[in-house]
């Protein structure tokens, strides 16, 4: 007779805490890390990244080279002139564009089930994620000049051919886990197998989908995960239309400008992932870690933005201001963004691409809003985008401090056939 056995029930530690200790004596030491084949996956997955979101960016930063190219009075009304783009029209839709790349990185999540070391995952998951904050920095710090240069055009040349040189590098050296890949050394393919040895297989089994529904820490990281987006979406979407409301720059300064941001929120995302498996090395807990990492991308980020609309006579001010808020925001990619791996790991791959999903509904809603909140109220516009900004963050952070957590859900343990 065949009954269903569940694993064992979980201890005060998280079983990613439990895993790490419980291979520690059996993980050979010297294997390569930077070098390695591991370390290059993540950063060919960084190059995706790049790609997929340097496609949208473009758009935002061209928009300004588009319209002041040609005749304003039949592109921009009125009430907006002072803003480099209309933005109640069409041109600002292009966000919504953002969702195409919602397959692109929701699958190449499975990768860190088969490739990521618990105790590394952090750093490979956040090297493959700041991809997405290099791509703005790149793209808003070269898109100016560029445009400026040689025409807007050359923008879409230049990294559509960078598409190009990434889906051939993605098609050659990437493979589904460590045993089929061709070049790995017996030594790495040892490590990362026996790394993941403890960690429960994956089986054909229906997806429980009415436990998923009630689950409130499943909920939460999708909240948490839209107001998240939101935060990302205006702070990418329009610091060059902020910055260039308020000082009259080139598009190429404008970009240059723009860009000083991001390459803080690159650097930051980084080293929050080195900090996040420090931490968890050093005995804390995974739950407190993914709190915490959350906890200072959301609210410091959110606040400083709230201040900026007080601070417009400062030119320093400003670009001090949103240099700290992008460079603070990806702490949370070693967070909430990665959750999913923690409390479900069998449907790490499929609530990652729900999650995305969640968020691309903020990619796109984000800035029709706030097109319409800076076109009602001109002189007030801005404070009002940052201040529902900071009300949408701050509610969806609170949800998943209070109900987040980072243990396997009972949902999502992995049940075994034995015979009697």
């Amino acid at each position: 007779m065949a009954t269903t056995a569940e694993a064992s029930p979980t201890t005060g530690k998280s079983n990613y805490t439990q895993d790490l200790q419980m291979d520690e004596k059996h993980i050979p030491r010297k294997v390569p890390s930077f070098c390695s084949v591991r370390y290059g996956v993540a950063y060919v997955t960084q190059l995706c990244n790049f790609t997929l979101i340097a496609h949208n960016v473009i758009i935002n930063i061209t928009m300004i080279a588009m319209v002041n190219g040609t005749d304003h009075q039949s592109q921009v009304n009125g009430s907006t002139e002072r803003l480099p783009i209309d933005l109640s029209g069409d041109l600002n839709k292009a966000p919504e564009k953002l969702p195409a790349g919602g397959s692109g990185l929701g699958g190449q999540f499975a990768l860190w089930e088969k490739w990521g070391p618990p105790h590394e995952r952090n750093r490979l998951c956040t090297i493959a994620l700041s991809g997405m904050t290099l791509a703005t920095f790149i793209t808003i710090f070269l898109g100016g000049f560029i445009s400026q240069t040689y025409g807007w055009p050359f923008v879409f040349y230049i990294f559509g051919g960078i598409g190009c040189v990434c889906s051939f590098l993605w098609f050659v050296l990437v493979y589904d886990d460590p045993v089929s890949h061709p070049w790995i050394s017996i030594s790495e393919k040892e490590y990362i197998v026996s790394s993941l040895a403890q960690q429960a297989r994956p089986s054909k089994q229906s997806l429980p989908i009415k436990a998923m529904l009630k689950s409130l820490p499943l909920w939460s990281l999708f909240l948490c995960c839209f107001s998240f987006q939101w935060l990302i979406t205006v702070l990418i979407v329009y610091i060059p239309t902020y910055i260039n409301s308020l000082y009259i720059v080139s598009t190429r300064d404008n970009g240059i400008l723009s860009a000083i941001p991001f390459i803080a929120s690159w650097v930051f995302g980084l080293l929050g992932g080195q900090v996040a498996d420090l931490l968890l090395i050093k005995g804390v807990r995974l739950g407190t870690v993914r709190k915490i990492t959350t906890l200072l991308g959301n609210l410091p980020s959110s606040v400083l933005l709230v201040a900026l609309p007080y601070l417009k006579s400062s030119y320093m001010a400003t670009v001090a201001l949103l240099t700290a808020s992008c460079g603070l925001a990806p702490l949370t990619q070693s967070g909430v963004y990665i959750n999913a791996l923690d409390i479900a790991p069998r449907y790490s791959s499929f609530l990652f691409g729900i999650s995305r999903g969640f968020a691309q509904i903020a990619a796109v809603l984000a800035p029709i809003v706030s097109g319409y909140l800076l076109n009602q109220d001109p002189e007030f516009g801005w404070r009002n985008v940052f201040l529902l900004l900071f009300a949408i963050n701050i509610l969806g952070l609170i949800f998943y401090l209070i109900f987040g957590e980072a243990d396997i859900q009972d949902w999502a343990k992995e049940r075994k056939l034995t015979r009697l």
